[in-house]
């Protein structure tokens, strides 16, 4: 018996520690474009850019997960912005939804997936992928 229970205890400390070393964070400075998501990962309509601003404005308000995408290619959801942790409808998202941006933060990846607390905004390009010309404003189309 006290060797079964000198086993479990083994194997929980090994686990958490694996589980404490895939929760650390990389500090990390992103460049990308803040997407809408849910419309970027369904590709239910054109989801990136001024033909979706509009839309992707309404997603944020309605709690969709706003994400950074990379111009590394890579999607990052973004949970926090600084000190705001209000995750639906977050004003400093909503403002700056389908901007190119450059934000600090800690990277925590896990199970594929990129996650970004984002300390600071470092820059703000505004909106550089105009593309009402090719898709018409989303989600009216042309």
């Amino acid at each position: 018996m006290k060797k079964l229970l000198h086993t479990a205890v083994l194997a929980a400390g090994l686990a958490w520690s694996v589980g404490a070393a895939a929760a650390t964070p990389q500090r990390v400075q992103v460049t990308g474009e803040i997407i809408d998501t849910w419309c970027y990962v369904t590709e239910i309509m054109f989801a990136e850019g001024t033909a979706h601003h509009q839309c992707a404005v309404w997603c944020a308000v309605g709690g969709i997960p706003v994400s950074i995408l990379g111009e590394d290619g890579k999607v990052y959801m973004v949970l926090r912005v600084g000190d705001d942790d209000t995750t639906v409808a977050n004003p400093t998202i909503v403002k700056i939804q389908t901007h190119k941006v450059t934000v600090d933060g800690d990277l925590y990846e896990r199970d594929g997936v990129n996650y970004l607390l984002v300390s600071q905004v470092a820059n703000d390009a505004g909106i550089v992928n105009l593309t009402h010309e090719d898709y018409g404003i989303q989600p009216f189309g042309e």
